[in-house]
């Protein structure tokens, strides 16, 4: 059986983005089922943004992976989308046979937001429970809740083995503004896997999704399908 990819986005992005859309053709082309969602609080999905948290979206991928595909399938995620891919992976670990990873930040809700609030940021989320930062995407800024951080602990993955074995190719912008490039390397050092790689890109943002990154992300999904076979 061919696998089927199955993409997650990233954190306040939809389905109906450039890479998505992108993976779509991609997939079509090479005979290779794929499937595109929204999580809870996001695009087209119902329920309010301001209610998510890593580990109910965890529970969205995890719900649409066991309802709407079968066989294996290789997890493509995208900033927020590469850390619930480990994630996933260690959850339902016979399922997968490979992840692509696109500027993937796990831990980024305590490591490259609550560590970088000012004081008066702080004291905001502690007295509202929400605060907002503005966005680089977008006009309306990130609301981000205390809930969102406290609860996004217990999924935290750096600083210790990642007991995820399938194959894994890492693509990130070494102008990533956002998430640090060495995130990549942090990554590959603690998962389990032996077929682990890391692409960076030099004039890469964090996007990555200029055509030429697009085609590295095609050439990624055959190498982690290849590396699988």
């Amino acid at each position: 059986m061919r696998p089927g990819v199955l993409f997650l986005g990233g954190f306040m992005s939809d389905m109906t983005g450039t890479k998505a859309e992108w993976l779509e053709e991609f997939t079509q082309n090479a005979g290779l089922p794929y499937l595109r969602f929204d999580y809870s609080g996001h695009g087209a999905s119902e329920g309010a943004f301001t209610d998510g948290t890593i580990g109910g979206w965890l529970g969205d991928v995890l719900d649409v992976l066991d309802r709407l595909t079968e066989g294996p399938q290789v997890l493509v995620g995208s900033s927020m989308g590469g850390w619930l891919a480990l994630l996933a992976a260690l959850r339902r670990p016979e399922r997968f046979c490979g992840i692509v990873g696109i500027a993937a930040a796990p831990d980024f809700t305590e490591d490259l937001i609550h560590s970088e609030l000012s004081d008066d940021e702080r004291a905001t989320l502690t007295r509202d429970g929400i605060m907002h930062r503005p966005s680089d995407y977008g006009e309306a800024p990130y609301p981000i809740t205390r809930t969102l951080i406290e609860e996004a602990r217990a999924h935290r993955l750096l600083g210790r083995p990642i007991a995820v074995h399938c194959p894994i190719h890492l693509l990130h912008g070494f102008a990533d503004p956002d998430v640090p490039w060495r995130t990549a390397i942090r990554i590959i050092e603690q998962v389990e896997s032996i077929a682990a790689a890391a692409t960076l890109i030099k004039d890469g943002d964090h996007r990555l999704c200029r055509p030429a990154d697009l085609e590295r992300i095609g050439a990624a999904n055959r190498m982690v399908i290849e590396a699988a076979a």
